[in-house]
């Protein structure tokens, strides 16, 4: 087993890489950890035993996406010195520009940018426990994460703008029906071992056809991603200077309904 900070990678005899993060309870983000995250999966591209990646999380969630903090509304994820000048984003496009096959253990809940995590996979398996939601616009802030770009081409455009606009929560069933699940299982303690299952039957396959097959129908993801990102962080930092954003992320912590005032 190789450790890259908080996330480490195994691989097993059916050439499954098991890739997961290690910050429970919720996995929130940290430019960190998206790197250390992005350096493991270019580990698994660079090793020939690796032909199918599993993402999973310890802890209660898969990934609460950003931690905020309260009366100074900004992501834990920016705090501290950042010599490098590298953004989350940018560990997001690394992430698109992985070559080998993602399969997303979803157990508990992706929110925010920990959809945008679950959205970068290939495919997504969940349980009755699995729950999602883009609640950006309930923040008064833009999403981000590209998920302008992968959210519509997993559950259409219509139902991502409706996930969006609203920001509400669905769970594994409603996932499912909307195909933003691509395996429902029936026992939450069941997800990982059936995400390892399917990960197992792609490994199976040729890994040259595989990894030709996806340049094909998913090359076009990173200058995607990357285009997409640049706008969505334009307007994030547009949004917060907004005494929306600031009431947001309040009402959040207080646990109660915001007051938005288009401000």
């Amino acid at each position: 087993m190789a450790a890259f900070a908080d996330v480490s990678l195994d691989i097993d005899s059916n050439h499954v890489a098991l890739v997961e993060l290690h910050r429970p309870p919720h996995n929130f983000f940290s430019l960190e950890l998206l790197g250390s995250l992005a350096d493991a999966f270019e580990a698994a591209d660079e090793d020939p035993d690796a032909r199918c990646i599993v993402l999973a999380s310890e802890g209660k969630n898969f990934s609460a996406g950003a931690e905020l903090i309260k009366g100074n509304p900004t992501l834990t994820s920016e705090r501290g010195n950042n010599p490098s000048g590298r953004h989350l984003y940018d560990e997001a496009v690394r992430l698109f520009s992985c070559v080998t096959p993602v399969v997303a253990a979803v157990r508990g809940a992706a929110v925010g940018g920990g959809l945008g995590l679950a959205c970068m996979a290939d495919f997504r398996v969940g349980g009755p426990g699995s729950r999602f939601t883009s609640n950006f616009a309930r923040l008064g802030f833009h999403h981000g994460f590209g998920l302008s770009v992968s959210l519509p081409a997993i559950v259409g455009n219509q139902a991502a703008l409706n996930l969006l606009y609203t920001g509400r929560r669905i769970n594994g069933e409603e996932a499912a029906t909307l195909g933003l699940i691509d395996q429902l299982v029936d026992d939450d303690e069941a997800v990982r071992g059936a995400a390892t299952e399917m990960a197992a039957e792609i490994a199976a396959s040729a890994p040259l056809a595989v990894q030709s097959i996806r340049r094909t129908m998913r090359g076009h993801l990173p200058d995607a991603i990357r285009a997409a990102t640049d706008r969505e962080r334009a307007e994030q930092e547009r949004l917060r200077s907004t005494n929306d954003w600031s009431e947001g992320v309040a009402a959040m912590a207080d646990r109660r309904t915001p007051n938005f005032t288009a401000t």
